[in-house]
């Protein structure tokens, strides 16, 4: 069992005016602190030997590596960006920590990669290659419990960061969800988004305990509509979406901003920011069991045995544990098949936690 007391996290956060990326425990104590040049995104981590990498919201220009070693204050190296690309704030090491992957957009070429970087000690986080994503606009990437296989949320956004967030290919997005072969980057499988839905873009994933993949979606387009926004999918199997009761899928306001499994890998949680809301899936059944109301919620990390560690953009840290099999009554949602104990933070107000938090485990 895991002890809730020495579990430690990553998150980005602005406070006072300046970003920074910070090592902290559930309550918010900070362990150690980086600063940033712009907003933080997301992190890949290597347990193993106690270091990690931030990774500049997009367009990111800049990651930082740093090892978790107990000082006060982070030290940081930065990885070389080839001209024209630019993070898209997710990457994920290797099983041994040697090499490190991370999505980016070569946008002069208007190409999704996942660039190669040299991670083994003394060679400096060195660029060494990249391969294609099978689509474009990737965004979180994760490496799949086989340790070979990437598995790559492609967005389908065509942006370049002369326009911002724009999408530029709006007319002609294709969304997909691609395995691509670690080594040599060989597409493996790719499941594109129907044509009717090819404005659904497919943003954030997380394994559950089972190996199937869970992505959480954005819906760019202003026709009103509202498509299901949490998918999930098997190999070799067609992408699935779970059942949402109609009430609990206006309340995500068509965005998912991050999406994590519990340590167990039996739920899986996806938040909204934008609906400042929080669903909680069954993995072995897919269905929806459970949700919560948080204002500006997006961070979500695996907490104890079972729960979550919930942040938001107010500066507040929720502590979830699940209860099965009691019956919720609660004007917060609709009812489900389970309930819930919460700790809520006090906020504070000097600081707005970024779009994820990341649990640690084994650091030094």
């Amino acid at each position: 069992m895991r002890s809730m007391e020495t579990e430690t996290y990553l998150s980005s956060r602005r406070r006072n005016g300046r970003d920074e990326c910070v090592w902290c425990d559930a309550q918010g104590q900070v362990k150690a602190m980086l600063p940033l040049p712009k907003r933080g995104h997301s992190f890949a981590i290597d347990g193993a030997r106690g270091r990690a990498v931030v990774f500049g919201r997009q367009p990111g220009f800049f990651a930082k590596a740093f090892g978790l070693d107990g000082a006060d204050r982070l030290r940081a190296q930065e990885l070389p960006l080839p001209t024209g690309h630019h993070f898209y704030g997710h990457g994920a090491f290797a099983p041994d920590g040697d090499y490190l992957y991370a999505t980016e957009n070569d946008y002069r070429r208007g190409r999704g990669v996942v660039g190669i970087y040299d991670a083994r000690p003394g060679q400096g986080y060195q660029r060494v290659g990249e391969f294609e994503t099978g689509g474009i606009g990737p965004h979180e990437l994760l490496l799949m419990p086989d340790g070979e296989t990437l598995c790559v949320a492609n967005g389908g956004m065509e942006t370049h960061p002369d326009y911002g967030k724009s999408i530029l290919n709006a007319a002609t997005m294709q969304s997909s969800l691609a395995y691509l072969n670690r080594r040599n980057g060989k597409l493996l499988e790719l499941r594109a988004m129907a044509h009717e839905w090819h404005q659904l873009s497919i943003r954030h994933l997380a394994v559950d305990g089972g190996g199937q993949v869970w992505a959480g979606c954005q819906y760019v387009s202003p026709d009103g509509r509202r498509p299901a926004l949490v998918l999930r999918h098997e190999r070799g199997r067609d992408l699935c979406a779970p059942a949402c009761p109609p009430e609990q899928l206006r309340a995500m306001r068509n965005y998912v901003g991050s999406v994590t499994a519990n340590a167990p890998g039996t739920i899986v949680a996806t938040s909204s920011p934008l609906g400042g809301h929080v669903l909680f899936w069954n993995t072995a059944s897919g269905s929806l069991i459970d949700a919560v109301t948080l204002p500006d919620v997006c961070g979500i990390a695996p907490h104890g045995n079972e729960g979550f560690l919930l942040s938001s953009g107010h500066g507040m840290l929720v502590r979830y544990r699940p209860v099965p099999g009691v019956k919720r009554d609660d004007s917060e949602a609709a009812p489900l098949h389970q309930t819930h104990d919460i700790e809520r933070r006090a906020a504070r107000h000097d600081s707005a936690w970024d779009n994820h938090i990341r649990h640690v485990l084994h650091a030094a």
